[in-house]
């Protein structure tokens, strides 16, 4: 078994699913998993500079979520040999939950939010809006014809939801970051 992490099968543009089939790498399923990829990429920089054990432990658990669906996205339609990882009901019902828990210690949103604020909560911004992109990938990869599981695009659905909740909690000291529509500019 080949333990190096380059195998030069993708020098070409195309790359390997689960079951061995090569696609191009601009591929609508290779394109919803990469963004996936990357929503995960940036709730793992917020959880470096998450300090509440709480987030912290809820973030985990979406990480390893946010990997079931790429791996089942990565999974075609047939393919044998391979059972993809599944998101459960039950994944949503303890988003909701830790979304309303969350939203709860914030209190309530009374402004639009502006992303920023402490580093973990402007780090979970963007992970939700590389999750709100993730989601619109998979939307496109399910009308260009290829099989979603439902399961997958309602828990990205759920997660960007989750992700915008968790960065108001990170931020509940500090306090949210208002959009103001007439802002002056600073003094130079």
């Amino acid at each position: 078994m080949n333990s190096r992490i380059y195998t030069r099968t993708g020098d070409g543009g195309e790359t390997a699913l689960v079951d061995g089939t090569r696609v191009p790498k601009d591929a609508a399923r290779v394109e919803a998993y990469g963004a996936i990829d990357e929503a995960n990429a940036w709730v793992g920089a917020a959880r470096a500079r998450c300090v509440e054990p709480l987030l912290d432990r809820t973030l985990e658990l979406v990480q390893h979520r946010l990997y079931n669906c790429s791996s089942n996205l990565a999974t075609p339609p047939g393919a044998s040999g391979f059972s993809p990882p599944t998101i459960f009901e039950g994944d949503l019902t303890f988003l909701e939950r830790a979304i309303d828990r969350f939203e709860e210690a914030s209190g309530p949103v009374s402004v639009f939010v502006l992303p920023g604020g402490t580093e973990a909560a402007a780090l979970l911004h963007v992970a939700r809006t590389v999750c709100r992109r993730a989601e619109r990938r998979v939307v496109t990869m399910r009308q260009a014809g290829d099989p979603v599981e439902p399961l997958v695009l309602k828990f990205l659905n759920r997660t960007s939801d989750f992700l915008f909740a968790a960065a108001r909690y990170a931020n509940r000291v500090a306090g949210d970051v208002a959009w103001n529509r007439e802002i002056p500019p600073p003094e130079l």
